[in-house]
């Protein structure tokens, strides 16, 4: 496993604030609305930037928006430093969001090596898609949707997860032709937004909390976002957003938790 010291870990940081300018480019030659989220927003507020020790960025759009970037990249992404995948455009891809890797790098999560695409530095590009107001439907579409992240994890959980009878789990997950699972995903796309909702979430990602979705309202208002002294489109009430999602968010973690994913392989040279 590669260390990240500081100094790799900064470069790093730097590459990706090259993608989010890139993402904001886009967004504001196409009018389509965007935020920065998470650790990512996070970092904004309490740091004015990067949290120091994290290794990744975030952004999150509305479904409807997220397809008008994703066809938005075909033409107008900058192909000589960029690429965007995600599982309609990448062979072997296995997420239910986006990701924008910069060309000429490599980026290889532990246990990911024997993906079968491009792994260069990248930052997420996350859709967000209504889920129930019940609380108790919500529940069930949270169940849902871990099922069907699980047997999309399979291909890289059949050999990251040490526990035995889970390991022979994913390997039986993992025979799910991948055209099947991504068909399913598609329609529950089509159900989370046939109305809209007060709650929306990730689909394809883990909630933090019990309530398994987080307010629209939170991403409809943007505000211009200082990081890493670039402006970018971030939450207008962050504090409401990143007190329900990480609770007395100005409050440093303990250093055990300060820490980045785990990493077999970096090339930071472009």
């Amino acid at each position: 496993m590669v260390q990240l010291n500081d100094e790799i870990l900064r470069q790093l940081q730097l590459i990706q604030l090259e993608m989010l300018e890139e993402v904001d480019r886009i967004c504001k030659k196409c009018n389509i609305k965007y935020n920065i989220i998470a650790g990512t927003l996070l970092g904004a507020i309490r740091h004015g930037g990067y949290i120091p020790w994290d290794d990744d960025a975030d952004v999150a759009l509305f479904r409807p928006e997220y397809e008008k970037f994703r066809i938005a990249c075909k033409t107008e992404l900058d192909k000589t430093k960029f690429v965007f995948q995600d599982h309609r455009n990448t062979k072997g891809y296995r997420w239910g969001y986006g990701k924008l890797r910069r060309k000429g790098t490599l980026f290889l999560r532990e246990h990911q090596e024997h993906m079968p695409y491009m792994q260069g530095i990248f930052i997420d590009i996350f859709p967000l898609d209504g889920v129930p107001d019940n609380y108790i439907l919500r529940s069930i579409k949270n169940f849902e949707c871990f099922c069907v992240r699980k047997i999309l994890w399979s291909k890289v959980g059949k050999i990251a997860e040490k526990n035995f009878w889970r390991r022979k789990a994913y390997k039986l997950l993992d025979k799910i032709p991948k055209r099947y699972v991504f068909r399913y995903y598609h329609i529950m796309i089509h159900r989370g937004n046939e109305k809209k909702t007060r709650m929306v979430r990730i689909l394809m990602f883990p909630t933090p909390n019990n309530e398994y979705g987080y307010y629209r309202n939170w991403y409809e208002s943007s505000v211009d976002t200082v990081f890493e002294g670039k402006v970018f489109q971030g939450i207008k009430d962050y504090d409401s957003y990143l007190s329900f999602k990480f609770g007395d968010y100005m409050e440093l973690p303990p250093v055990e938790k300060r820490k980045a994913h785990p990493v077999s392989a970096i090339k930071l040279d472009i």
